[in-house]
């Protein structure tokens, strides 16, 4: 054996050693990804089953929302309808509380007058008391 032909056995030998390596390396990368696409696949499952799920309680949500919304609608129009109905009693109790005022004006108003007039009969008494003295007086001389 020459040197070349040693130097082609040895050249060859580490072609397959590369070779084998390269396998190994391959198949283990090939395991890892299988590894992770099994993982990925189990994630994505859970996923969805967890967006059904929300799907189905937010469709629940959104029907009851709906109801809802229905139900303070008719509240709303029950309520508004029932205003209505009370507006003309706040419009008497308006038109009575003016009536009321009006009425403590003119109560002012006739006990100003009345106590004008008391005085001017406490001055007629008095006035009529004192010529009553002197109608007395002078009978008496």
């Amino acid at each position: 054996m020459s040197g070349v032909e040693i130097a082609a056995i040895i050249a060859a030998l580490a072609f397959v050693v590369l070779v084998v390596v390269i396998v190994f390396f391959l198949l283990q990368l090939n395991k890892n990804i299988n590894e992770s696409v099994e993982k990925v696949n189990r994630i994505l499952d859970k996923t969805n089953k967890s967006v059904s799920v929300l799907t189905k309680d937010v469709d629940v949500l959104l029907h009851q929302s709906e109801e809802l919304l229905t139900t303070s609608n008719e509240l709303l129009v029950d309520v508004a309808e029932k205003v209505e109905t009370i507006d003309p009693l706040f419009q008497a109790v308006a038109d009575l509380s003016e009536s009321v005022s009006e009425l403590n004006a003119s109560s002012k108003t006739l006990l100003v007058k009345a106590g004008d007039a008391s005085k001017n009969i406490a001055t007629a008494t008095i006035v009529g008391k004192a010529a009553q003295g002197a109608a007395n007086l002078f009978k008496k001389k």
